[in-house]
Order: C-alpha cells, then structure tokens, then sequence
C-alpha cells in the first residue's frame, strides 16, 4: 500500500494538518512548525508525488484528497498553502465532519484566469508554458516558478532561497506528478462549491501575490460572506516564510476566537 510522508510533532491537544503547495514538500512549515509546537499538534504532510511521498503518479484533486484523509487525524484544522489550499477545501467538502476549521494560505478556489468572468487568475498559457518547459528543463521551470512566488516581498531573494532549497534537498517530484498539479491549479473551480462551508473558513492572502492576486478577496468576501479574509502587507505568495509573526498572529487569533485553541 502506497503510504504518505507524514511527520506529526507538537505538544498540543488540536490537530492542525499542514498541506504544501505545488512542487515542494512539507518541509515548508518548519519555521512555522517551531512556534506553534508548544501550542498544537502538527501534521507536516508530503502530499502524493511530491517530497518524500514518492510512491503516486499524477492524481486528480478528489483522488489526492482521498489519500491525505485517509491518514488524518478523525478530527483537525486544515490548512493549505497554494495548491494545498485546494487539497484542504476539497478535504471540507468531502469530509465536513472530520474538519475542525479550513484555512487557505495565498490560495484560490480558481487558479486559472477566466476570460468570460473577468476573473483575476494565472493565465492559461503561462500554465501550459510551464508545462511545456518542465519537459525540457524541470529545474530551471521550477526554479522560475519559486521566484514567482517570492516576487515583490522584501525578502524576495531570501525566500526563494529557503523555498529552492526545500526542494533540492529532498526527491524531486516526477514531471507527470508536477504536471498533473498544473492541470489541478489549471482546470479546477470550487467557486461554486465552497459557498455551502459552514465551518469556520480563514482565507489569507498577501498584498504583492503575483499568483493569486488581492483582487479575488473583495469577489470573495461577496460571494462567501460567512467566512473571513486577511491580507499580510508586502507579503507575497508565502507570508509564513517572509512575515511568520503577522501569519501566526491571524491564524491563533482566528483559532482562539472559534475556541479552536
């Protein structure tokens, strides 16, 4: 049986899975991991192909998120950065009883420009490129799509760094199990979908994303007025890298106010 990387750690009593976005792994959230461990008890997760969990070919979202609730805890908070952010929302859409509260980190539940919407998004053939190019140079299009995370934050080249490292460091995820994330970010749309969540639902974005731009919050404030969105200032698409004590004091304040501490 095809088994997950999972490493849980932390003295806490509320379960927190932790997924990571496209091309890395969970090592991520270490410098997260080390705050909060006093606190809760954290679940750093390989999602399938990527990382240490190296046993899956390309997955689709619904097959992916199987996967990953088949190991976790009966109860947790979810979080997910990028696309683990779909991973986490399409976990509360699958199993709503089995979470606590979702909290999506610079994600989006549409990627992908939609040109008949007006709808802010990565467009199409930048994934396609990115495709293409994985075939010819994996380590170069990765690299560039690291950078592009990292874009604009004060600590940009610092960032892209520590996130090319975690990488490098650990097995490089097959071109069909990266390729299949860019079909996932691509092709998928929970617009519809996740306005029926009724847990608690934190969104968390920063004001210079390149890939998720702030334009989606003011549509989704709209189009989810139940959950709650916050903006990380000259953050880009990982805040918990660049600005992790404005990010731990959103997500504990969010917790504690749902008496999730």
């Amino acid at each position: 049986m095809n088994r997950l990387y999972w490493q849980t750690l932390g003295e806490g009593s509320r379960d927190i899975v932790l997924l990571h976005g496209w091309g890395l792994n969970a090592e991520v959230w270490l410098y997260i991991a080390e705050r909060w461990a006093p606190h809760f008890r954290l679940h750093l997760v390989d999602l399938p192909g990527y990382g240490r969990s190296q046993d899956f070919g390309a997955l689709s979202l619904a097959e992916m998120t199987e996967v990953v609730l088949a190991q976790a805890p009966k109860k947790a908070v979810w979080m997910g950065w990028s696309l683990g952010g779909l991973v986490a929302s399409q976990a509360a859409l699958t199993a709503p009883e089995r979470v606590d509260a979702l909290i999506t980190v610079s994600s989006s539940p549409c990627f992908a420009a939609r040109d008949d919407e007006q709808w802010p998004g990565i467009r199409h053939e930048v994934l396609h490129g990115f495709q293409q190019q994985l075939s010819e140079d994996f380590q170069r299009t990765v690299e560039r799509f690291l950078a592009l995370q990292t874009l604009g934050s004060e600590s940009a080249r610092q960032d892209a760094k520590l996130l090319k490292s975690m990488v490098l460091n650990l097995p490089i995820p097959p071109v069909e199990v990266l390729a299949g994330g860019l079909d996932i970010l691509n092709q998928e749309d929970l617009r519809l979908a996740l306005a029926s969540l009724e847990m608690p639902f934190l969104r968390i974005y920063g004001t210079l994303d390149g890939l998720v731009p702030r334009k989606i919050v003011p549509l989704l404030d709209a189009r989810w007025p139940d959950s709650r969105s916050a903006i990380v200032e000259k953050a880009s698409h990982a805040p918990f890298v660049s600005h992790p004590d404005a990010f731990s004091a959103l997500v504990t304040d969010f917790l504690d106010e749902n008496h999730l501490m």
